[in-house]
């Protein structure tokens, strides 16, 4: 595949506010439900891609990595920081931005905001493992952390499953608050809560997405009772953990890419040999998923380069013929391609 002359200089740059726009003009679970199969599609062809786990640059505050793939047709990768420290600052605690590439040329194809778009993609993960891992008639869901994250996973998980029964708790009131405002009139039914233990209660799926970087215990083992599902997503980085080492002893685990999830998941906890199941494996059938209904299921979810690639590629495909981007005047484009000086010299 070759590009067209047009296309060579200028790239389609996605920014938050068209972002926004086209989430909007799709219809925000129609997005996240868009977006889950075009994980799960990308997850059943998880053979084809390149995989490394992302590059990271930690320090005492925070991280900031770059994430990429390629499916030898589409390159793609993300800059994503995670600062926990920045929310006291008014500052945004995971920001990122996305590049998508032509492998033949090697030419950008799209440049695009992320922090909006990480976040969708993450609750349209955590609705890809639910499906896949969770009891089918499974009907409330506990959200344990109600931050920035909290509303796309409540969102994603009732657009790709259907449940609609949400238990929020945070230890923040204000941002249960928060989150029950933005779910307000959207086909909910929430209960706040004032202690884990009261959100878990009666639910068959526990979402747990909080913010500080340590080792946290914030589900204890006799909180967990039989035929649960767990999303663990917020411990994504090492030494950042979520749920008691018990619990993650006696689950069925799933992760997205283990030498990833082994260094920053739940299972860091672990040895490094203990059994964990490729969530890719269940999609395409190679594996079982859940096995009984007593069986507690845990998505040990990190985020994955696999992800991001996905919702690039989706966002390519969606912004075409529509006014939610502008042409970015990225790539330089001589005359003559061995000219680059004399194309500066005549700019003078």
């Amino acid at each position: 595949m070759s590009l067209k002359a047009s296309q060579r200089a200028m790239v389609p740059f996605v920014s938050v506010d068209n972002m926004m726009r086209l989430v909007h003009h799709i219809g925000i679970e129609a997005f996240l439900a868009d977006l889950a199969n075009e994980i799960e599609a990308d997850f059943a062809r998880w053979e084809l891609f390149d995989k490394t786990p992302r590059v990271g640059s930690h320090s005492d505050v925070g991280v900031i990595e770059l994430m990429p793939t390629s499916d030898g047709k589409f390159y793609g990768f993300k800059y994503v920081n995670g600062h926990p420290k920045n929310m006291k600052e008014g500052l945004q605690t995971v920001t990122a931005f996305g590049v998508l590439s032509d492998v033949y040329s090697g030419y950008p194809l799209l440049f695009s905001e992320m922090t909006i778009l990480t976040a969708l993609r993450t609750g349209a993960m955590s609705a890809v493992a639910t499906k896949h891992l969770a009891s089918p008639d499974a009907k409330t869901m506990a959200m344990i952390g109600n931050g920035a994250q909290s509303e796309f996973q409540c969102l994603a998980i009732k657009a790709v499953c259907g449940i609609d029964n949400i238990r929020l708790y945070d230890i923040d009131s204000a941002a249960t608050e928060k989150c029950m405002k933005n779910l307000a009139g959207l086909g909910f039914h929430i209960t706040p809560c004032t202690t884990p233990e009261e959100a878990i209660e009666g639910a068959d799926v526990i979402t747990v997405a909080t913010a500080d970087k340590d080792m946290q215990t914030i589900l204890t083992d006799n909180m967990v009772g039989a035929g649960v599902h767990i999303n663990a997503i917020g411990g994504d980085c090492p030494g950042k953990t979520e749920l008691h080492r018990d619990i993650v002893a006696r689950s069925s685990i799933f992760v997205e890419y283990p030498p990833q999830t082994r260094i920053e998941g739940e299972i860091q906890q672990m040895p490094a040999d203990h059994p964990v199941t490729e969530l890719w494996q269940v999609i395409t059938g190679a594996q079982a998923g859940r096995k009984s209904a007593g069986e507690v299921t845990l998505f040990d979810g990190v985020g994955f380069a696999i992800e991001d690639f996905s919702a690039l590629r989706y966002v390519h495909r969606k912004i075409q013929d529509t006014p939610y981007y502008l042409d970015l005047d990225l790539i330089a484009d001589p005359d003559d391609p061995r000219d680059l000086f004399g194309m500066i010299k005549r700019a003078g």
